[in-house]
């Protein structure tokens, strides 16, 4: 855009619609709203104008070729002195593009403040959703803008997917798939912990194939990233300004949830998510931490202080990790803890660890305090879960040979096999296998 006075309309239509198409849900409303500011600026406007100004305030140059790029994890903008990203599988890399200048930074700031989720007048921090679903946050400093964005995968990763990222084996996931159903009777509580980037939410998210088709599933987060398609009867609900964590978890107890899915769990609302454990309800959230251990010592801490008595009411942690292989970064399941209840403090046996020297998971151990709590439940000894999780081992690793291993292509295939276990594992080609427990 070279005209000068289509350039000063669009700074002046940014201006006055920034946090205005957050949440608009067609491209026509926001066509109309863009439109509509336009007038109001210049009566004269011609719909020509007015499409040339939507064209380049869609244009997120130098960045928006990272943002569709599927192999960006995040975009770094340090303000007009460079733009990093940080690939899959291979870290940090510096682009050869940047900001020529603060005018153009701000311009660009402007259009992402278009879609703001917070209230853009209070200044300094601007977070922001994009409509592909990229997150953005963006500080203003005395240098200027600096902008951090985490892309949005459009196909998340299933379960199967991770197995072959090898985050985790068939064996693992097929523990997980056991945690997360429980057979219907039992789901087990999950916290999964880690740093920042670790793979917390992707694994939280490939979880979602395995839940019951009749369960009522509400989802808590500060931004959505949880993917749900799986899922037909889901609540999902973000927070604002307005409505705190704390809050919308406290709320979900009065919508009926059979499950509670925090996207992360940071501060107070920790307590009231433990209340939602410990009167039945099944909860799974993500959690800043290194170890099972740091695990327990956060939520017993400030600002958390979930009293050490009610912890036991989660019945499993896992750790997830980034670590290097061949001086690449590789995402891992480092540690599946669970809790047996509490002495001088909360009792954790580890029954999967990744040992860091051999690059290997050492061997799993068997569950112990969840499988015997499902095994008095279900009234059946203590081997046959165990089968039942190798006979889900199988079963993935069939569904990958198949290249049937989508999010919505596993969900069908674990929905089946929950309505009639043996004809779906016919279907599969694993007629010879037979399940031990009636599901």
């Amino acid at each position: 855009m070279v005209d000068k006075n289509l350039v000063d309309l669009e700074h002046k239509i940014l201006k006055e619609l920034a946090g205005r198409l957050a949440g608009v849900s067609t491209e026509q409303k926001k066509r109309n709203l863009i439109s509509r500011a336009a007038k109001l600026f210049d009566p004269n406007v011609q719909p020509e104008q007015i499409s040339q100004i939507i064209d380049d305030m869609q244009d997120l140059s130098p960045v928006g070729k990272y943002i569709i790029d599927e192999n960006i994890e995040d975009i770094m903008i340090n303000n007009t002195n460079s733009i990093f990203v940080y690939k899959s599988g291979q870290g940090y890399v510096k682009s050869p593009d940047a900001f020529e200048d603060k005018d153009q930074l701000n311009t660009f700031v402007d259009k992402l403040a278009l879609y703001a989720s917070n209230e853009v007048a209070k200044g300094n921090i601007i977070d922001a959703h994009l409509p592909i679903g990229s997150r953005v946050n963006i500080v203003s400093s005395p240098f200027g803008y600096d902008v951090t964005i985490r892309n949005f995968k459009g196909k998340a990763y299933s379960i199967i997917d991770l197995v072959n990222l090898q985050m985790l084996d068939y064996q693992t996931a097929a523990r997980l798939w056991i945690y997360t159903d429980g057979f219907s009777v039992r789901p087990a509580n999950i916290l999964i912990g880690g740093m920042p980037a670790s793979g917390k939410t992707t694994l939280l998210n490939a979880m979602f194939s395995f839940f019951r088709p009749d369960k009522r599933v509400v989802t808590i987060e500060e931004t959505y990233e949880l993917n749900t398609e799986t899922q037909e009867n889901v609540v999902r609900l973000e927070t604002n300004e307005d409505l705190t964590l704390q809050e919308l978890v406290k709320n979900s107890l009065r919508m009926r949830p059979d499950m509670i899915i925090v996207g992360e769990v940071r501060g107070a609302e920790a307590i009231d998510m433990m209340t939602a454990m410990n009167i039945g309800k099944i909860v799974m959230s993500t959690i800043h931490a290194s170890t099972s251990r740091d695990v327990v010592t956060r939520l017993e801490h400030e600002p958390m202080n979930v009293p050490t008595q009610i912890i036991p009411a989660i019945d499993a942690i896992m750790i997830a990790s980034q670590v290097f292989e061949n001086k690449k970064p590789a995402k891992k399941v480092v540690q599946i803890s669970e809790i047996s209840g509490v002495e001088t403090q909360v009792l954790l046996s580890d029954i999967y660890r990744f040992d860091y020297k051999t690059h290997r998971a050492s061997p799993i151990m068997p569950s112990v305090t969840y499988r015997d709590t499902l095994s008095r439940l279900l009234g059946v000894v203590p081997q046959d879960l165990l089968e039942e999780e190798n006979l889900r081992a199988s079963m993935l690793m069939e569904m990958n040979k198949q290249n049937r291993r989508g999010l919505k292509d596993i969900n069908g295939i674990v929905k089946a096999y929950y309505d009639n276990p043996q004809a779906t594992l016919n279907k599969l080609g694993l007629g010879n296998l037979h399940p031990v427990i009636e599901l």
